[in-house]
């Protein structure tokens, strides 16, 4: 595989580090004002954020298109297609794309989520006409060689094998997606079943490339050394003639309300045990999502944090930690632990659950919220510190929030979660009725087991 935040700030003020990055709220201020969008006929919108401190540019089209379209039969389809996008079209054969790119002084990278397939280039200014070359062909004239669509069915099989079947806590996070999903395609692994990856037909491929490789269903970001006028003029020139397509069907399938507590089991090879339990959270676009952000921040992130104060610093658990990516909708919390060889998992989850109901029974302290917020703001600015943190920053918030302007509204946002907002929803998602748990246990063979 080729491989989300200005304004005044003011409820930061108190805070030694946010009043440090208060200078920035003007800069955002500028950021905002410079962006320039446009959607062209064919419904593809392209957003453009001059940043003229190098001569270099960052071009990200964002596909609305993951696990979450897909369905039994096609799993991983979306991500086969992150591999297929640089395997030949009508005009370029397998393997010229990167060279183009690479000759032309340019990278690029690939990457598939549950909601998104984002190709991200990064090439000097005076490329950019071969670029939009390269990301208008591959749009509208993918090839589908039946040698290069079994070569990569191969490869694409690897790479499950390598990130999946051989990899313990991947096994265990396939099969927790699939317990704690009953109804939502997030249920689904985007790598995809291997019954699936044995089976799409050509046919399948070229209706899903038709469907959800649109210009209608993409998002294209551009920042860098360039002028607004320049790039609308060159989208308009090179991929304004490719057609729309049907808009995708609509995913309405909403998960229902989770009434007890599921658990999976997963038996493997493997040294230790491993332990994750995932509660049902918010999607991006919902107002409690950075209570949450911060909340998995508190539990995990640092030495001070939660679970590491109450596992691995108590040798309860080798390593410890909590993970939340929002997405179109609700999305999983993930609170994880690596059990020492030979220790039991259940005395590990009777430890997360006491730390989890200990944060909602009494609270978190002032310097908990304050270090999880400053967190928060140190990782916004160093990710807007670059023209490819700016491209992923900016595209992810009209993707997911429809409007990229949302982006510099994003500290105040955290600003206004109070420590009463994260006990709230602690107590709303952190609760044993809303969660999965799964364990990965060491199988034991027949021999060890007379």
């Amino acid at each position: 595989m080729r491989r989300v935040l200005t304004g005044l700030m003011a409820a930061l003020l108190l805070s030694p580090v946010a009043a440090k990055q208060a200078p920035h709220a003007e800069a955002g201020d500028d950021a905002a004002k410079a962006i320039a969008s446009k959607t062209l006929d064919n419904g593809l919108q392209i957003i453009v954020w001059p940043d003229h401190d190098i001569p270099n540019v960052a071009l990200y089209t964002f596909y609305k298109v993951g696990g979450r379209n897909e369905y039994p039969g096609i799993t991983g389809i979306a991500h086969y297609f992150e591999h297929m996008m640089f395997n030949g079209t009508s005009t370029l054969k397998p393997g010229e794309f990167d060279r183009v790119m690479e000759a032309a002084g340019g990278s690029n990278n690939a990457y598939t989520s549950n909601d998104l397939t984002v190709y991200q280039d990064w090439f000097p200014a005076s490329a950019l006409n071969t670029i939009f070359d390269l990301e208008s062909d591959r749009m509208a004239n993918l090839d589908f060689d039946p040698e290069v669509v079994e070569s990569e069915r191969g490869v694409v099989y690897s790479e499950r094998r390598s990130r999946v079947d051989n990899d313990n806590f991947g096994s265990l996070l396939e099969q927790l997606n699939a317990t704690a999903y009953v109804a939502h395609p997030y249920q689904f692994p985007v790598i995809g079943w291997p019954s699936d990856i044995e089976s799409w037909t050509i046919d399948q491929l070229r209706d899903f490339y038709r469907t959800y490789y649109a210009p209608n269903n993409a998002v294209m970001v551009v920042v860098g050394d360039v002028k607004p006028e320049q790039i609308f003029a060159l989208a308009e020139a090179k991929i304004g003639k490719i057609p729309a397509q049907p808009a995708p069907r609509a995913i309405t399938t909403k998960e229902p309300e989770q009434k007890g507590e599921r658990r999976v089991l997963v038996e493997k090879e493997a040294q230790t045990p491993l332990i994750a339990i995932g509660y049902h959270a918010t999607a991006a676009s919902d107002a409690d999502t950075p209570a949450v952000e911060l909340l998995a921040s508190i539990l995990s992130q640092g030495d001070s944090s939660r679970l590491h104060q109450g596992l691995v610093e108590k040798q309860v658990a080798v390593s410890a930690g909590a993970f939340f990516r929002a997405g179109f909708d609700p999305s999983l919390l993930v609170v994880y632990a690596v059990v020492p060889p030979g220790g039991d998992p259940a005395k590990v989850e009777t430890e997360i659950d006491g730390e989890i109901d200990r944060l909602i029974k009494d609270g978190i302290r002032a310097d908990e919220l304050d270090k999880a917020k400053n967190q928060m703001l140190a990782q916004f600015w160093r990710r807007q510190a670059t023209i490819a943190g700016k491209a992923q920053a900016i595209g992810s918030y009209q993707v997911f929030n429809g409007d990229y302007r949302q982006l510099f509204d994003a500290p105040q946002q955290y600003a206004a979660v109070s420590a009463e907002d994260i006990q709230r929803v602690a107590a709303r998602y952190l609760n044993r009725n809303n969660r999965t748990v799964g364990v990965l246990r060491p199988a034991v063979s027949a021999e060890e087991s007379k």
